[in-house]
Order: structure tokens, then sequence, then C-alpha cells
């Protein structure tokens, strides 16, 4: 049983950088895609944030999901009494949220690159590191 739910912990960590690393990166497209102001350059941006969004970032939150609810099943017994993981979980939540807003602003994007200036971007691109920092201090802290 541990070395199975070891190897589904690994998959669920790949599974959040992966989708880390896509949701710290969409947005600086955007930050670029917003600042573009030729057609080449416009039409580059639709598709590397389309491929982004829906061939790295949706099928890694999706398997972090899985991976993480897959491993709060096994362990339901002693996981049902941590706050902390009540917490991520929240967290986490509001991160697919944050990936869902993500995908509605690529595709404004796609009809008027200029829908939010550069700025909103460069700080719309900062929100998940607050989650991330949360996420890791309550998974390897445990405060309560």
């Amino acid at each position: 049983m541990v070395d199975y739910f070891n190897w589904i912990k690994a998959a669920h960590i790949i599974s959040v950088v992966t989708w880390f690393a896509a949701i710290f990166y969409l947005p600086r497209l955007y930050v670029y895609h917003a600042m573009s102001d030729d057609k080449i350059s416009h039409e580059r941006f639709i598709i590397m944030e389309r491929k982004l969004y829906r061939g790295i970032m949706t099928p890694s939150m999706i398997a972090t999901w899985a991976f993480g609810l897959w491993m709060v099943f096994l362990g339901w017994d002693t996981y049902k009494t941590q706050g902390w993981l009540h917490l991520k979980l929240v967290l986490v939540v509001l991160l697919s949220g944050y990936h869902g807003a993500c995908g509605f602003y690529r595709k404004k994007l796609v009809g008027n690159p200029q829908y939010k200036s550069h700025v909103f971007w460069r700080w719309f691109n900062e929100v998940p590191v607050f989650a991330l920092v949360a996420i890791v201090i309550l998974v390897v802290v445990k405060p309560f």
C-alpha cells in the first residue's frame, strides 16, 4: 500500500509542478500579447496560448485533481481531521477558478489583444504565487 501511495503522490507532485509552470507562463504570454501590435505576433500568441492552455495547463490541472483526490480517498481516515488539507483544498478550488479565468481571458484576447493592459497582466500573473506559497507551507509544515 505504501509504495502504491507514493507512486500516486509522485504523479500528483509532477502534475502540480506542470500545472504551476503553465499557470505562471500563460499570463506572461498575455503580457506580451497585449504589447503586440502586428497581426503576425497576434496570431502567434493566439496559437501559443491555445496550445499551452489546452495541451498542458488543463490536462495538468485534471491530473492534479485526480491524483490528489485519489490520495485523499486512500487516506480518508487520516485526512478527514487534517485542517491543513481542508484549507489546501479551498486554495486549490480558488486556483482552479484562476485557471478558468485564464481560459476566459484567452478567448477575449483572440478578438482584442489590448483587452487589458500589459500592466494588468503583470499583476494578474502574480496571483498564483500566493497560492503556491500557502499550499507548500500547508503541506510541508501542516500548521493545524
